[in-house]
């Protein structure tokens, strides 16, 4: 299997579960959304919330720890496009692994808000973590969920991947 995530951990220790999780779903989420593997991957950064609020204040102009950022690559009309119509050979590509990918976009992530938020809506760390990693995924691919249409769209979304992966509410 190709792997689709690549993982950095910034001053969260190394963990196999988490690496392990992020894999499952990233997986699960190529396969829905008709993403072949071998062309491109999502970079996933754990990390603590104070380093999640320099990135957010940075980039977002938002001096607040949040749970998950995630930053595209591509406008959603040209990754659609992209993906229905393989225009991937036309691109300058990475090798990594020995395998041709570009890469979709960065989702980050704060492992203790991740911790939290579990415990405070009542599911476990993992549930929240694959919502958390699928969540970012779907901004990766242009949704949003800041007008209410939008908003219905990404949920339907997000929902159909973690109920496929045994994540439901």
């Amino acid at each position: 299997m190709i792997s689709v995530a690549e993982i950095v951990f910034k001053d969260i220790e190394k963990n196999e579960n988490y690496e392990i999780i992020i894999e499952r779903v990233m997986q699960k989420c190529f396969e829905v959304e008709k993403i072949n593997p071998t062309s491109m991957y999502v970079c996933i950064t754990l990390t603590t919330p104070n380093n999640i609020r320099k990135i957010n204040k940075k980039y977002r102009n938002i001096d607040k720890a949040t749970d998950v950022l995630s930053f595209p690559m591509f406008e959603k009309k040209e990754l659609d496009e992209i993906i229905s119509n393989n225009l991937l050979k036309s691109w300058k590509m990475n090798l990594q692994n020995g395998v041709l990918q570009e890469i979709l976009g960065d989702i980050i992530i704060s492992i203790p808000k991740v911790e939290e938020q579990a415990k405070e809506y009542g599911h476990s760390f993992e549930r929240e973590f694959a919502y958390m990693l699928v969540h970012g995924f779907y901004h990766l691919r242009g949704y949003d969920h800041m007008a209410e249409e939008e908003k219905v769209k990404m949920r339907e979304k997000e929902e159909n991947v973690l109920s496929k992966l045994n994540y439901e509410r």
